[in-house]
């Protein structure tokens, strides 16, 4: 005798060896034993074999149609055994009736299980709304099936340039286009992004990086909502100056300038001017919420995003000509280029020029300043800031610029919508000029000097600290040990960075003996300046990492426009180079075994611009460069890529 049970929700078939009432010992065909409970028979039979019935049955199932079944099948529950002799007709044979249970079990939107071999038919509605299902997944299917072979063809399916954005950058996994999209990935070995490119759909790498940037940062598009642009809150003095900034000439957030003064017997008065739309923004206002969401500007190669709306930063910016409010540094200097005294104002300062770094330094530099110097704007007053930043640099104990790295500008003639037309050109000038340690020097006085203030008064702000050298920011006036200064308050760019105008306006609160806006007794005050701190850290890092990943495209876009198969590059460590005359360091596995500083040349096999990788090969190892690499300027490139 066999027995056909149900065991963990498939049909099984065996023979019996012990028939007791609540329990059998049967062997199934795979010659196992096991023992079941009497509940999970649902068929006795002498034929056919154990081993058959299944077999045979299952080829009789597949010809019953659930939906002849459904009709036939009355309202009530019924079993299988029934319901098989009222199919066939007559007392259903075993084969029979276990095709009959593989119908109904195969069926369940036709029949509900009710119990052992016993079913009831589903109610009209409820068959009803899983038939539209069924036929809603097919649909669904063959549209997947569609999109899936054209995006193989390399065509976009007509369904996917609305959604474009949100596939490459925020795909919803339940949305058939993005099934359709990694089905097609998958068997094209393609990422979505070169996919898409090899349909049209990326209308270049460079837009399909501005774009991922976008999406995540703005993703309610770059502009402004419609703001007042204020006026300085009260009536400001006139400084009695002659004011001057010294800037790239892209530059257009004109932050900071500088005046100088004789002050007979006692030596000079040198004023360090920061632009201040503190005095106009207030704290809660709708262009502080517009400055909070931003937290700073965005820079990349041909183009920004500004912190702050275009008119607003022309009204606040120092630009030549014009009367500008300001927050001054006045500092005492006497001949030998000691401080001896300093003093804040909130004052009007006239501007009377911007200078530019390709117009000064070829006047002003090591070179000159070795030498005579020749007849040019603001030549005694550079040459007395360059003298005091070199003293206050050699107080301090540490360089104003880590030695050992090059800065680099990026021009970019042409459209950048069509990149491929534009072209590149990339200008290398090495850091720690005179004019960059003479702006330099003068800033880390101005924010050590105001962060001092500040810390002195009790007055809540955010400083950037390092200390074990780790660089954060907190609001505790820390050392910053790879300055040299007992405190760092970032507070010289109000016009660009949010964490300087919120230092700015808690210095204007000084000034006007006012009570200051963050850091007062109230909880919620300090949260807001935790707060802020926390969401600038980040941001102004994803900034930065922007930034780099741009300057990397370009400078894939300049290597293909100059038409290089090899590329020169200096060692840092390992398997990692600097690539000659870009900011662009990168990983040669096939590297030997050098040393840092050795030069290699490297054979140039391939570029992708959607991944921003350079696949470089060694071709020859050069003689070592004159000056090793410092280690410290390495360290400080290879954030980006380690």
């Amino acid at each position: 005798m066999f027995v056909l049970f149900e065991e963990d929700g498939a049909f099984k078939t065996g023979a019996i060896l012990t028939d007791n009432d609540a329990s059998l010992q049967v062997e199934t065909a795979s010659g196992k034993r096991a023992k079941i409970k009497a509940a999970t028979v649902l068929l006795r039979f002498e034929k056919p074999a154990a081993s058959a019935l299944l077999d045979a049955a299952e080829p009789l199932a597949e010809g019953i149609e659930a939906e002849f079944l459904w009709e036939c099948a009355s309202d009530g529950e019924f079993s299988f055994l029934d319901f098989a002799r009222d199919y066939y007709g007559h007392e259903a044979a075993p084969v029979e009736a276990t095709a009959v249970l593989l119908a109904l079990h195969s069926a369940p939107i036709y029949f509900h299980r009710k119990g052992k071999g016993r079913f009831k038919k589903a109610p009209a509605d409820i068959l009803a709304a899983a038939l539209a299902g069924l036929e809603k997944k097919r649909q669904q299917a063959l549209a997947i099936e569609r999109m899936v072979e054209s995006l193989k063809a390399g065509t976009l399916p007509p369904e996917f340039p609305p959604l474009l954005r949100e596939l490459l950058y925020k795909p919803d996994r339940n949305k058939l286009e993005t099934k359709a999209l990694e089905t097609a990935c998958a068997d094209t070995g393609l990422s979505a992004a070169h996919l898409l490119a090899k349909c049209g759909a990326i209308r270049s790498a460079h837009d399909y990086h501005f774009q991922r940037f976008l999406c995540e940062f703005f993703p309610r598009g770059t502009g402004f909502p419609d703001c007042a642009i204020p006026e300085p809150t009260a009536a400001l003095p006139r400084a009695d100056i002659a004011a001057f900034s010294i800037d790239d000439a892209a530059t257009t957030e004109i932050d900071d300038a500088f005046s100088v003064q004789a002050l007979p017997g006692i030596g000079w008065r040198v004023g360090i001017h920061i632009a201040a739309p503190g005095l106009g923004i207030v704290p809660g206002s709708p262009l502080d919420a517009v400055a909070r969401e931003r937290l700073s500007t965005v820079y990349m190669p041909g183009n920004k995003i500004t912190m702050l709306p275009d008119a607003l930063v022309e009204r606040y910016t120092l630009s030549a000509g014009r009367d500008c409010p300001a927050v001054s540094l006045y500092l005492t200097v006497t001949p030998e280029l000691d401080i001896a005294g300093h003093e804040s104002r909130l004052e009007i300062v006239p501007v009377v020029a911007n200078l530019r770094h390709h117009e000064i330094e070829p006047l002003f530099n090591e070179e000159t300043l070795a030498g005579t110097l020749g007849e040019f704007p603001f030549r005694d007053e550079l040459k007395l800031l360059w003298q005091l930043a070199c003293a206050c640099e050699g107080r301090r104990g540490k360089p104003s610029a880590v030695q050992g790295i090059n800065d680099y500008s990026f021009a970019i003639e042409g459209d950048t919508a069509e990149p491929t037309s534009c072209r590149v050109t990339i200008a290398e000038r090495k850091r720690g000029s005179p004019l960059d340690k003479l702006v330099a020097e003068l800033m880390i006085v101005a924010n050590s000097t105001w962060g001092g203030l500040l810390a002195e008064k009790g007055i809540a702000a955010i400083y950037r600290a390092q200390t074990a050298g780790k660089v954060r920011m907190t609001t505790s006036p820390q050392p910053h040990e790879g300055l040299g200064v007992a405190q760092y308050a970032w507070s010289s760019s109000p016009l660009r960075r949010y964490v300087d105008l919120i230092n700015q306006w808690q210095l204007i609160a000084h000034l006007r003996d006012l009570t200051p806006h963050f850091g007062g007794k109230g909880k919620t005050s300090n949260d807001v300046l935790f707060a802020a701190m926390r969401d600038f850290d980040l941001t102004y890092a994803a900034y930065a990492e922007f930034q780099r990943g741009m300057e990397r495209y370009w400078c894939l876009r300049w290597l293909q426009q100059e038409g290089l198969t090899e590329i020169e590059a200096t060692v840092r460590r390992e398997s990692l180079v600097k690539l000659d005359h870009l900011p662009m360091l990168l990983r040669v596995p096939s590297l030997p075994e050098l040393l840092p500083g050795q030069r290699v040349r490297l054979s140039i096999e391939g570029m992708d611009e959607l991944t921003l990788d350079l696949a470089c090969r060694h071709a020859a190892t050069l003689a070592i460069a004159d000056t090793a690499a410092d280690t410290a300027a390495a360290d400080e490139e290879t954030e980006a890529v380690d």
